[in-house]
């Protein structure tokens, strides 16, 4: 089945992976005839003007390109038909015949040097030329694909490049690029690979050269001598990236390099065999050496075990003996343990006894005194009450004496309800003498105000009180009865409680 036989209405893009699977399918029942000879192959997607013979791996390279081709030079039908091509290549012909295989097939690669005149001239390294890349005019300059996507593409047709670069000039993209391959011959093969696609699909330097009118798709070459001297952008950028150099130039020279390599490679081997009989010659003298260390090692090794033996079996003596003495120690601690803890319980129900004795001494002490005149220093104090005097004398600078005497006790009984509230606490802490003391403080508003509208005796007794307060019972703010000694201003001891009830007990006793 021929190509003019398809039909003439193209498919759309979308259809592309449609047609291709429809396209393989009829390769696969046998439809479509590939091959010429043992080893020869012809495309048949391509109009037979342009049929030419193809080796198995020339024929993967075209179909690849074309399938894989971005210009819209070609239909959607002739990329999905190539596409399916090279698919039916890679998985049935290479496997069913094979005569198709890389092992009967003479690889291109293989010897990249065969069929070409060593003396002719070459850009080095080795560097494709690409033209015809699409271009369009964008805010002022031309545009065209960038590198990597060249460079993509002919990877996946198996060339290997190593960079694409597009050429650019004040107008924008060229619409030309520079293909590097490898400096090696494996690179010059893929770059003879690449030259070879480009002919079989009639996309060479000739077929570009020709100028047959509206030229599709991309043209590439292998840069020659005449590229490289050419007054182009081509020519001017190969200038400055590589050498006109040929094969037997570049063989000569890897030659040298070569000779030069493997001199300086057998002087290497020289001087390392010399280091190496010097290093056998230090490694008997060593292990003679270590021989005799290990063998002093072992008769000192010997001896510390049979001294660590002896220190082992004296020190268990020592410890045993140290143990002895501390379970014996132990036991009399245990028996002493026993006796003050038994003492120390005796101790404390007597402290106890003490305590609650002299609590109810101090009670009954506080009612012998309550209820007698104070005679001395010593007499009960009602801690946190409330002095009402100075309230009095307040009272009387403003008022008649009538009417004082009923706003002091007003004034007086509302400071006492100030100084039992809990919330009302006007104390902070303050460094007195290098120490944290509670002091009273004199920013608070109440008693700035009472300071101000009644006088400072008034705010002394306030402060007295609420100081008493909060040294005595500051958690429940209620006046309690404490043994005083006025003589001292301080809290009374019970021998001096007890010395004044017995000077009044005689004192109603009389004479003997």
């Amino acid at each position: 089945m021929d190509y003019s036989s398809e039909e003439d209405t193209d498919i759309s893009e979308s259809e592309i992976e449609e047609y291709e699977e429809k396209s393989y399918e009829e390769l696969k029942s046998g439809n479509r005839s590939l091959k010429i000879s043992d080893v020869a192959y012809t495309c048949p997607y391509c109009p037979k003007k342009r049929k030419r013979d193809f080796l198995y791996k020339e024929l993967v390279q075209h179909a690849s390109g074309v399938g894989s081709c971005s210009s819209n030079k070609r239909t959607a039908r002739e990329k999905a038909n190539h596409l399916a091509l090279a698919k039916y290549l890679e998985n049935e012909v290479a496997v069913a015949d094979d005569s198709s295989k890389p092992d009967a097939v003479p690889d291109p690669q293989a010897d990249p040097l065969a069929d070409h005149d060593r003396d002719e001239m070459f850009v080095w390294p080795w560097i494709g030329v690409v033209v015809n890349i699409p271009t369009e005019f964008k805010d002022g300059r031309y545009v065209g694909e960038s590198g990597s996507k060249l460079r993509d593409m002919l990877t996946r047709r198996g060339f290997n490049p190593t960079r694409v670069r597009p050429l650019w000039n004040y107008q924008g993209h060229s619409g030309t690029a520079l293909v590097e391959f490898n400096k090696d011959w494996s690179g010059f093969g893929n770059a003879m690979s690449y030259e070879k696609a480009y002919e079989a699909d009639h996309h060479g330097k000739r077929d570009w050269k020709a100028n047959l009118g509206n030229k599709s798709d991309l043209y590439a070459w292998i840069a020659r001598a005449d590229d490289y001297k050419a007054l182009n952008i081509v020519g001017e950028n190969l200038r400055k990236v590589g050498d006109l150099r040929t094969i037997s130039d570049i063989m000569e020279e890897e030659a040298r390099k070569t000779d030069k390599l493997v001199s300086n490679l057998t002087n290497v081997i020289e001087v390392k065999k010399l280091h190496l009989k010097e290093m056998e010659d230090k490694f008997k003298e060593t292990a003679q050496s270590l021989n005799k260390l290990v063998e002093e090692k072992d008769k000192l090794h010997q001896a510390y075990n049979e001294e660590i033996r002896k220190i082992q079996s004296s020190a268990r003596d020592h410890f045993q003996k140290i143990f002895n003495d501390h379970e014996k120690l132990k036991l009399q601690l245990e028996s002493q343990k026993e006796e003050l803890e038994l003492r120390g319980r005796e101790l404390e129900q007597r402290e106890a006894k003490n305590e609650i004795d002299r609590k109810k001494l101090s009670e009954e002490l506080e009612q012998g005194l309550k209820e007698l005149p104070r005679v001395g220093p010593i007499g009960v104090k009602r801690m946190g009450e409330l002095d009402n005097r100075p309230f009095h004398e307040a009272m009387k600078r403003k008022y008649h004496e009538s009417e004082a005497d009923e706003r002091a006790t007003e004034l007086c009984s509302l400071w006492e309800e100030y100084l039992r509230d809990p919330g009302w606490h006007p104390i902070k802490v303050a460094m007195v003498n290098g120490k944290h003391e509670n002091v009273i403080d004199d920013e608070d508003e109440k008693l700035k105000e009472l300071k101000k509208n009644h006088g400072v005796e008034v705010y002394k007794a306030v402060t007295a009180a609420l100081t008493e307060i909060n040294d005595y019972n500051p958690s429940g703010r209620y006046i309690i009865s404490e043994l005083w000694n006025y003589a001292v201003n301080k809290k009374a001891t019970l021998e001096e409680g007890v010395n004044v009830l017995l000077n009044v007990w005689k004192k109603k006793r009389g004479p003997d």
